[in-house]
């Protein structure tokens, strides 16, 4: 298999999607943090030094998929059309799940977008949790699924 981000010479170079047809794009990915009672009971209730967690974590995720061309050197700047989040509770870890779906019509896939944004979104709640709890766990940033594009389909299993 030939890596399309190597050149003749074995040079980093961003591959040229000016040939691929525009077709919709989305990408869902999803991680976790894992977390003390205590750190969990203040989110939940709202009650940290920091403010609104689990809102600010979004706010992260969402400006984490804008910004994954700036942060992963082979990424296309990308015209994102949606940007969605949804947060879990996970009572019995304790902790919480994150999952990005990003979705646009365009040359190149989202999976990245939707996987840095799961990445910053957790890594805020960790930014902002870190003063009840240093030994969170941010574990399982995976890919769930993904639809359009030449490669087709992915659903995780």
């Amino acid at each position: 298999m030939d890596l399309t981000h190597l050149d003749e010479q074995n040079k980093p170079k961003m591959v040229d999607v000016g040939d691929k047809s525009e077709t919709l794009r989305i990408a869902v990915a999803s991680g976790i943090i894992e977390v003390t009672q205590e750190a969990f009971d203040a989110v939940v209730a709202n009650n940290t030094k920091k403010g609104p967690v689990l809102q600010t974590a979004v706010i992260a995720a969402i400006q984490g998929a804008k910004q994954t061309s700036t942060l992963i050197p082979m990424c296309h700047p990308l015209m994102l059309t949606s940007i969605k989040t949804n947060i879990e509770e996970l009572t019995q870890l304790p902790g919480f799940k994150l999952t990005v779906t990003a979705k646009l019509i365009g040359r190149t896939g989202v999976e990245m977008e939707a996987l840095t944004g799961v990445s910053v979104g957790l890594l805020t709640i960790y930014d902002m949790l870190k003063a009840i709890d240093k030994g969170m766990v941010i574990k399982n940033i995976q890919l769930e699924s993904k639809d359009g594009g030449k490669n087709g389909d992915f659903k995780r299993k």
